[in-house]
């Protein structure tokens, strides 16, 4: 059914997995507290099943968009305290040079600290494309669950229509 709620709700979400891509808001945690306020709103069964579900979806994502690109880092040589210093970089980025600032300090940062590191570019190119494929595979990873928690709270908005 469309209410007023349902459509406020769905652009919310639509904000939050933007916000993934683009690193304004936290996206994930957006989507799933949109889900939250439609279940606070509805307050009955359908509501809290749903709101269990994504937060399941939800948990399950961020265990997952942690442990399978560091896993992969890990394995590929990349150290976690590099990773740490060109996240900070690509913070720092962000603000600088708005929106592309966040990925292109993080690349630079990585290739950088893996250049002084292994003092060869093959190697430090190396650990930055392995790097860059680990965030987006976290990327995936996020906008996954955001499709999937809005998949879920999109069938109960059309299974509980009058």
């Amino acid at each position: 059914m469309i209410t007023a709620t349902n459509v406020l709700v769905l652009l919310v979400m639509v904000v939050g997995t933007v916000g993934i891509v683009v690193p304004v808001l936290p996206g994930l945690i957006v989507v799933w507290g949109a889900t939250l306020v439609w279940a606070f709103e509805r307050q009955d069964g359908p509501g809290w099943l749903v709101l269990g579900l994504a937060t399941v979806l939800y948990a399950v994502g961020l265990v997952a968009k942690y442990v399978l690109p560091g896993r992969r880092m890990k394995t590929a040589g990349v150290d976690g305290a590099v990773v740490a210093v060109a996240l900070a970089v690509a913070v720092v980025g962000f603000f600088v040079v708005p929106v592309i600032g966040a990925p292109l300090g993080f690349v630079l940062a990585v290739y950088l600290l893996e250049r002084i590191k292994h003092r060869e570019h093959a190697a430090a190119w190396r650990a930055t494309t392995h790097a860059i494929r680990a965030v987006m595979l976290n990327i995936g990873i996020e906008l996954g669950t955001a499709f999937a928690i809005i998949a879920t709270w999109g069938v109960a908005v059309y299974v509980t229509r009058p």
